[in-house]
């Protein structure tokens, strides 16, 4: 599940995590438990820095690194095991099913993920997990550095050296830096990075609270009054009110013309309950959308307050506007501590046409810089889809990767990613987010005071001569007409 908050912490496995640092590790797998439980054992992932122990019917993870070892949490079984042996292990309402394939290898699935974590088993835990972690100033300064050192993929294109900012900050630490001294180090060391996957929380009374969150500079901060006025100056276009769903982050609505809108404030917390009840709650505001698609001219997709979620609710949507497969994007993860050029093998992450009311006319996407996380990740999702979704606004935030949680010591907790989301030629969108086709004003001074909102304006216009333009193509003869949608899609923004 995406994270776009330090604060909601979520295990990098779709389990909740401890926030204790320095218990002894339990007891693996005992002899003989192998034979009844293909799953029983200790598991090295292919990168995210995480082993897991299952034994019985618990599943226990800890949080690695070179020279640490931290518990990052329990889960419980649920359930029996499914023929085959894949089993679903439970903390609350966050779950993932791990699945062996032969004795040495198992995939991992978190809900709400749209891709899949590889597993290795390996003879034991390692040596620091089988003690306490160290919690002194100096042991979490160097937990925190090596945590980014062997996860974080974006040091070259932000241009920071972390070897040198290690170098300038470690001599400040000593056995009576404070807590706050010390946090203002490691907000020191990642603000040069503009990564609003990057945070810091203290943990109070067993909760964590964000103290920081990086931003790309330039961006506007995301505030109630901000989404409030935005809200505003679009619903002020609509024919009429819009129906909400999922506790108001949906809004379906009417826009002149025929074409449809789909407001999506956000990718996360739908409905009360487990993850399949927030699909549940998506497909209700869908079918209202789609409820006659053929009486669509167009269709407008709001993302533009929209900070994230999860993946996998972005190509929910994206599966209704489909008419054939297509690969929405490469997800890897860095899998190499020594060496950052190295990452897992890519996983295609792919596009597939809904069995619901689907509309596969002309789309536009909105997006802000406020577009963030999963928002970004369901934009470059419908990127593949055909025809082609025009992309109206600015740029997006930038930052993609689901966020590695980690507690490195009882008061702190840091997030930062560890994934590219690749395009179809290798390159990613991290750090200046995606570009829109067409360049408009956004949640400016001016388009706020005076309830203007030039970028769904000019989505309709773009809509409305799409239409006409199909209209057109239509009452030319089969024999002149491909000639003529040849040159009108030439002449399309």
């Amino acid at each position: 599940m995406r994270l776009t908050g330090i604060a909601r912490a979520v295990a990098t496995t779709a389990v909740a995590l401890a926030t204790t640092v320095g218990v002894a590790a339990p007891g693996v797998a005992a002899a003989g438990e192998h034979g009844r439980n293909p799953l029983a054992g200790v598991w090295r992932t292919d990168g995210y820095g995480t082993v897991l122990v299952i034994s019985g019917r618990q599943l226990t993870l800890y949080d690695v690194t070179g020279h640490s070892c931290v518990p990052a949490g329990t889960a419980a079984q649920a359930g029996e095991p499914a023929p085959g042996g894949a089993t679903r292990y439970l903390q609350g309402l966050a779950g993932a099913v791990i699945t062996p394939h032969g004795r040495r290898r198992a995939v991992e699935h978190g809900d709400g993920a749209a891709g899949t974590r590889s597993l290795e088993r390996i003879a034991a835990l390692p040596d620091a997990c089988t003690r306490p972690a160290p919690n002194d100033p100096l042991a979490v300064f160097d937990r925190f550095w090596e945590d980014f050192e062997e996860n974080y993929p974006f040091f070259a294109t932000k241009g920071v050296d972390w070897h040198a900012a290690r170098d300038t900050y470690r001599p400040r630490i000593g056995p009576a830096t404070t807590v706050d001294e010390l946090q203002d180090v490691l907000i020191a060391m990642l603000t040069p990075l503009h990564d609003a996957h990057t945070g810091i929380a203290r943990i109070v009374d067993g909760e964590p609270k964000g103290v920081y969150s990086g931003h790309r500079p330039g961006t506007l901060p995301r505030t109630e009054a901000l989404v409030s006025a935005a809200r505003r100056n679009a619903d002020a276009q609509l024919t009429g009110p819009e129906r909400t769903f999922a506790d108001d982050r949906l809004g379906v609505g009417q826009l002149p013309g025929g074409i449809g809108y789909l407001r999506v404030s956000s990718f996360k917390s739908y409905a009360d309950g487990d993850f399949q009840t927030w699909t549940a709650e998506l497909d209700r505001a869908l079918d209202a959308l789609l409820a006659d698609p053929d009486q669509l001219n167009g269709l407008v997709i709001d993302v533009r307050t929209n900070g994230g979620g999860s993946d996998v609710l972005g190509l929910q949507i994206a599966s209704r506007l489909a008419d054939r497969p297509y690969v929405a994007y490469r997800k890897v993860a860095r899998d190499d501590p020594a060496d950052a050029s190295r990452f897992t093998r890519p996983e295609p992450i792919v596009v597939r046409p809904a069995d619901a009311n689907r509309f596969t006319g002309p789309v536009a996407v909105l997006t802000s810089s406020l577009s963030a996380s999963a928002a970004e990740t369901f934009t470059q999702a419908l990127m593949g889809r055909s025809p082609h979704v025009t992309r109206i606004g600015e740029n997006t935030q930038g930052v993609f990767s689901d966020v590695m949680i980690r507690t490195i010591s009882p008061d702190l907790m840091i997030g930062l990613p560890n994934e590219e989301f690749l395009a179809p030629d290798g390159s990613t969108f991290d750090g200046p987010g995606i570009p829109p086709d067409v360049r408009t004003p956004v949640f400016t001074d001016d388009e706020l005071a005076g309830l203007r909102d030039s970028a769904l304006s000019t989505a309709r216009r773009v809509l409305a001569e799409a239409a006409q333009g199909e209209d057109h193509r239509g009452e030319h003869s089969e024999e002149h007409g491909e000639e003529h949608a040849e040159a009108h899609r030439e002449d399309r923004p």
